[in-house]
This record gives C-alpha cells, sequence and structure tokens, in this order.
C-alpha cells in the first residue's frame, strides 16, 4: 500500500502541474487578446516571441551547442512554423472569441494523431472533430456572429500546430529539446517582427506596455514548457494526450472568465465534440515514449 502511495503521489503531482501549464496558457492568450486593440494581433505576436526567445535563451543558453547544417535547418523550418502559428492564431483571436480560436486550431495536432493510426474506431472521432467544426463554422443557424476571417485564420494557425509538431519531433530528435526550442523561437520571433513593426511602428517600444507583455511571455510560453517538461517526467503518453485534450474548453472557460465571451449552447457543444474527439484519440492511440513540445 505505501509504495501504491508513492508512485500515486508524482503521478498526482504531474497532473496537477500539466493543468496549471495548459491555464497559464490560456490566461496567457486572455491577456495578449486585450493587449491586441493597443498593438494590433502582429505587434502582439511581435512582443510575446521577443520576449519569449530571451526567457528562453537565458535558461537554455543554446549557442553552448554546435549544430551542423542539417540540425540547423530542421530547426529553423521548425521556429517558421512555430512563428507563422502564432501570428495566425493572434490575427482569429482579433476577430473571434478564445475559446472557439483554440478548438478550431486544435484540429491540427488531432489530425496529426489521427493521420498516424490506422484503427477503425478513430474514424469515429475524425467524424466527431469534423462535426464539431462544422458547427463552428458561421453557417447560417450555427454561427453566432463569427467572422469568416478569424475562422480562417484559426484553421491556418491549425495547420500550422500539424507542422510545428512534424518539424518539432524532428528538430527534437537531432537537437536536444531545450536548445531547439529556444532556437526555434528565436528564429519565429526575427519571422515575424517585421509585420509587428509594419503593424504598430515605434507604440511597440511603450513601456508602459512591458508588463502585460513579459506576462505574456512567461504565462504563453516559459512557464508551462518548464511545467511540462516536469510532468512528462511522470505522466505515460495517453494520460498526457487526455489531459491536453482539455485544452479548447479551458480556452473557452478562460474567455469566459477574463474575456466574457458567451459561447452559444450549438459552439459550446462543438468544442465538446472536439476535446471527446481528442480524447477517443488519445485513448485508441499506442503506448510510445513521448518527447516534450515547445509550447507555442
Amino acid at each position: 500500500m505505501s509504495r501504491l502511495r508513492g508512485l500515486t503521489r508524482p503521478r498526482t503531482s504531474a497532473v496537477l502541474l500539466l493543468l496549471v501549464a495548459m491555464s497559464c496558457i490560456q490566461v496567457g492568450a486572455s491577456l495578449a487578446k486585450r493587449l491586441i486593440p493597443v498593438v494590433g494581433a502582429q505587434g502582439t505576436t511581435a512582443l510575446r516571441l521577443v520576449f519569449a526567445s530571451l526567457i528562453l535563451l537565458a535558461i537554455w543558453r543554446p549557442w553552448r551547442k554546435r549544430l551542423t547544417r542539417a540540425e540547423l535547418r530542421s530547426v529553423l523550418v521548425y521556429g517558421a512554423s512555430l512563428g507563422v502559428m502564432n501570428l495566425t492564431f493572434y490575427l482569429a483571436l482579433e476577430r473571434i472569441p478564445l475559446g472557439i480560436a483554440v478548438a478550431i486550431e486544435f484540429t491540427g495536432p488531432l489530425a496529426v494523431a489521427l493521420l498516424s493510426t490506422r484503427k477503425a474506431v478513430d474514424f469515429i472521432w475524425a467524424l466527431l472533430a469534423v462535426a464539431g467544426v462544422v458547427m463552428i463554422l458561421p453557417l447560417a443557424g450555427t454561427g453566432k456572429a463569427l467572422d469568416w476571417v478569424g475562422v480562417g485564420w484559426a484553421l491556418v494557425a491549425g495547420t500550422c500546430w500539424a507542422l510545428y509538431i512534424v518539424f518539432g519531433q524532428k528538430a527534437g530528435a537531432s537537437v536536444h529539446g531545450g536548445t531547439a526550442a529556444s532556437l526555434g523561437m528565436l528564429t519565429a520571433a526575427l519571422l515575424v517582427v517585421p509585420f509587428g513593426v509594419a503593424q504598430a511602428g515605434t507604440s511597440l517600444l511603450d513601456v508602459s506596455l512591458l508588463p502585460a507583455v513579459l506576462g505574456i511571455a512567461v504565462l504563453s510560453s516559459a512557464l508551462p514548457y518548464s511545467l511540462e517538461m516536469m510532468a512528462l517526467k511522470e505522466l505515460p503518453t495517453r494520460t498526457f494526450g487526455i489531459l491536453m485534450s482539455l485544452e479548447p474548453a479551458l480556452g473557452a472557460l478562460a474567455g469566459l472568465l477574463f474575456l466574457d465571451e458567451r459561447l452559444s449552447w450549438v459552439q459550446a457543444l462543438a468544442v465538446g465534440f472536439i476535446v471527446l474527439a481528442s480524447v477517443g484519440s488519445a485513448l485508441s492511440s499506442k503506448r510510445t515514449p513521448s518527447t516534450p513540445d515547445a509550447v507555442a
């Protein structure tokens, strides 16, 4: 019995750490959405990525590692997908509620998971996810004042998230996770900063924005990434996947609590379908070792 308790405590702590990490990401997104009216989606993305990259560079100090051309190329592609994912997600946040943006974007990693298996039951999860997306779309009688452009940006962000996972796994396989994450974040920042400057100009240098920007960088990147690293040491891949499936629901909750964004019952049900599809996919997945992904 004492041995069982010893095994349970680390698992419980890991679950709590992962829930805190996901909550931090959604609180950070809520904070970012409040900053978007000030410097635009492009400016907010640029500020977030710059400060997040500075934090990760200070933590991991990637300059101590010497990379081959192939390793550097994989990190650059990984970073580019990370940058475009962040930019398009914030462009979606500018136009549609947080919970819906997260749910639509989450179809990216869900598609990667479903396409990697050939089990018949996964066809059911795919249909459930498609049904959820269709219910969210601003079609006649379904959508609630949703912006088609915002939905489109969220779908692009989901596609980039799928690419981010694929390229991130390649980069992580050849380069240390911390090194890949910090250099990837730096690449993303360098890619997005020109768009931010074009959108917001010298407004990006306003020191009054610094507390909010630091909060976004820490809550959306540095803190959840560190917590996920700790949680992954104790959690099986399947458990990790099931818990991560709660992200769209947490996004909807954060939108309600911090942004007063209320979803219609159809939209809430659609988010639930996507969460259920992701949980089902995680349950039917193989028990394979997991490697931590850098938080977007």
